[in-house]
Parts: C-alpha cells; sequence; structure tokens
C-alpha cells in the first residue's frame, strides 16, 4: 500500500509504511456498542426509574459503559461470567439512583430483558462499509481481534451486516486478552501478513492502539471522542474515513 510520503494530501500523520493487512476492534469501533447498550438499558430500566429526564439516562448510560468496567476486567480474569458482570454493573448504575435490584427474580428478569434487546440495536458505524468496499478493491485483506468470545463476537458481527469480516479471533481463541501480543499474533497470521505491515486500528488507546505497537503491528488509536491525552506520541485519528486515503487507487 502507500507508504507515508505518498498518501494524498489529507491522510493523518500515519508513520509506517507499506500496509498489507488491517486488523480492528469490534465494540464501539465496527459497531456502536455503546448505542445499542444504553437503548436497550433505558427500554428494560423505565420502569425502574420512572420520571427520569434525558440527563438522568445520559448518566444512568454513563455509568454502564464507562464506570463500571472494573467488573469487565473481572470477566476477563476470569472472576465472574459474562452475564453477571453485566448485572453487577446494571445494579451499579441503578444504584446510583437509589434503586436496589434485588437477588433472584427480580434480577432474573432485568437481565433477561436486556440480553434479549440488546442485539436488535447493533449496528455498524457509517464509516465502517466505506473503508472495508476500500479494502475489498485494494484486495488488502482483514479482520478482528475482540476483548470477548470468538462466538459471541461472531454473533455480533453477522447481526450487524459485516459477515464480510471473516477472519475473528476472541479471548477464548489462544486463551489469552489484549493487551498480551499473542492474541494480535495470531490475528496477523490469520491474514497471512507480517505484523509491520499490519495494521491494528481501535478505540481503546491502551489496549488497542499501545496494546498492538508493543506486539510489533502498526497500532492506530480511533479516537472518536476527541480525547486529549497528554504524552501520546502515537497515530490517532477521529474516524475511519481519515484512513480512507491509504487504501484509494
Amino acid at each position: 500500500m502507500t507508504a507515508p510520503s505518498e498518501a494524498p494530501a489529507g491522510t493523518p500523520d500515519i508513520r509506517f509504511g507499506v500496509v498489507r493487512g488491517v486488523l480492528f476492534d469490534i465494540d464501539d469501533t465496527l459497531v456502536d456498542l455503546e448505542y445499542s447498550m444504553t437503548t436497550a438499558l433505558r427500554e428494560v430500566s423505565e420502569h425502574l426509574l420512572p420520571g427520569l429526564d434525558q440527563a438522568g439516562w445520559e448518566r444512568f448510560g454513563r455509568i454502564f459503559t464507562h464506570e463500571t468496567t472494573h467488573y469487565y476486567d473481572r470477566y476477563l480474569a476470569g472472576e465472574i461470567t459474562f452475564n453477571e458482570q453485566r448485572l453487577l454493573r446494571g445494579r451499579a448504575a441503578l444504584g446510583h439512583f437509589g434503586v436496589d435490584l434485588s437477588d433472584g427474580e427480580e434480577s432474573h428478569q432485568w437481565l433477561t430483558a436486556y440480553m434479549e434487546k440488546q442485539p436488535a440495536y447493533v449496528k455498524p458505524f457509517p464509516d465502517v462499509a466505506p473503508l472495508l468496499d476500500a479494502l475489498d478493491r485494494a484486495g488488502i485483506p482483514y479482520g478482528a481481534v475482540s476483548n470477548n468470545v470468538h462466538d459471541y463476537q461472531r454473533a455480533k458481527l453477522d447481526g450487524a451486516g459485516l459477515e464480510r469480516v471473516k477472519h475473528l479471533v476472541g479471548t477464548d481463541t489462544l486463551g489469552v486478552a489484549k493487551p498480551d501480543p499473542a492474541i494480535y499474533l495470531e490475528g496477523v497470521r490469520l491474514l497471512g501478513t507480517s505484523p509491520a505491515e499490519t495494521l491494528y486500528v481501535g478505540d481503546n488507546r491502551l489496549l488497542d492502539a499501545e496494546g498492538s505497537t508493543a506486539a510489533g503491528l502498526a497500532g492506530v488509536w480511533l479516537n472518536r471522542v476527541g480525547e486529549v491525552v497528554e504524552g501520546f506520541d502515537g497515530t490517532a485519528v477521529s474516524t475511519l474515513a481519515d484512513l480512507l486515503p491509504l487504501f484509494l487507487r
């Protein structure tokens, strides 16, 4: 693919050479997981929080999606199950508004309703299809490496209409999670490329950009929200569209 010096004007400062493959994170990179979670959360929790205003719902969603990720870390460490971390996050968010989601049937009903509704709201970001189209036209292989199990993420991709992302590595593929170098390198192996010629693009600066770079890949931080981080000297883009010039012929 084009080297940085040959890239068209407007291409971000991609400080690496030829690109022969691209790996993506999935959640909040390819698919808008935050939208699906917060929409389903509101639908299954409105009866517990009657009269909550829009600002309250936004706060509720932020707690669940951003302020309770330590429960997800416990899931990755094998301490609790995936659905247990969901329930703990839900309890924490509801508890912030004075609602105690009790053990037993009430918790079971809440969790079951969330599990049924959340997948229906999963959708790709608008900038995904144009980039995958460009990769297809250029003959550049691509895939995904995720910090969740393979089959769950496979169903998520397919449900979002991203069946063409054929190569997928999950935490159960090798029994490790990001930022372990092995999980990125397994993605590289599936693409048939070399690490230095493979982009890894994801929304988590530490796990995606810095973790993949440490494994020898060309890490790219997809900073959709414009977060400012002192001392970050890696490559960042605000949208996947910023990468399009690298693959247009």
